[in-house]
């Protein structure tokens, strides 16, 4: 009966919690984005009482100049939100924006993302991740996994299943059928949109591609297989990335004629 019950939980949270992204993927959304918010700030507070964000006007003033080109064309209410950026010390090629209104951008990026065009399509990409609530749907689907493990286990020991080797299997089931799937889709609707609110916002959308490009080069060779990999497979991403860009040249030649020309500089 107990196994009854857990599952039957389980199960009226999983449909309680359903959300619909902006390209009109389904999400299961089990926090809410008040929880997100603060859990955002929390960890950018934490990052700067740690030393690292680096001292660094002209870099901060430039990724600003560009995150509030874009940051007006967001959807509300994002593009109300009080955004905060920083410049974090480390050399890697990166960037991050939070739920609740703070961004990071590594000094290694300026290395890789050569021009204004370029950085928005980091940036716009990152940003799609916050407007997509992408933080609260992976946290909701290891809450959930997590959830259907434990209930499972109980289910197994029922019928005479070892505990520990249930849980062993399950868990490496979750995170390759289910969490990385998702943190992949994430990646490429983040492609998608970013690269829309890039255009939207006056820059250039083929731009994306040459970031990519970039970024491919700045990787070198090697790397995880993209079956198991949390972003999709460069070469893939490109292909995407180039597919749309025409398509969205109406929409860059519009924002620049409605004076949305962005002049951003390093």
């Amino acid at each position: 009966m107990k196994r009854i019950w857990i599952l039957a939980g389980l199960a009226a949270a999983l449909l309680g919690g359903c959300a619909t992204s902006p390209t009109g993927r389904s999400q299961l959304m089990l926090v809410s984005d008040a929880q997100m918010n603060q859990m955002g700030l929390a960890a950018f507070s934490q990052l700067k009482q740690q030393g690292k964000f680096a001292d660094a006007p002209r870099e901060r003033a430039y990724a600003a100049c560009v995150a509030d080109a874009l940051i007006r064309v967001l959807p509300a209410p994002y593009d109300r939100q009080e955004w905060d950026v920083q410049i974090v010390k480390d050399g890697s090629a990166n960037a991050f924006a939070l739920p609740g209104g703070r961004i990071g951008v590594n000094e290694g990026m300026f290395k890789v993302a050569t021009d204004q065009d370029q950085l928005a399509a980091v940036l716009g990409h990152e940003l799609s991740h916050v407007v997509a609530r992408h933080s609260a749907e992976r946290f909701s689907d290891r809450m959930a996994a997590q959830a259907g493990i434990a209930a499972l286990t109980v289910y197994g020991a029922s019928r005479g299943n070892d505990a520990g080797r249930t849980m062993a299997l399950l868990g490496v089931g979750a995170e390759v059928g289910l969490l990385l799937p998702w943190s992949r889709a994430q990646e490429s609707e983040a492609d998608v949109l970013g690269q829309r609110y890039m255009a939207a916002a006056g820059f250039d959308p083929r731009k994306a591609v040459t970031l990519w490009q970039n970024m491919q080069k700045n990787a070198g060779s090697g790397g995880v297989p993209a079956f198991l990999s949390t972003h999709p497979a460069p070469g893939n991403r490109i292909r995407t990335l180039s597919e749309q860009a025409p398509k969205l040249m109406p929409v860059y030649e519009r924002a620049r004629a409605a004076g949305n020309a962005p002049r951003c500089s390093p």
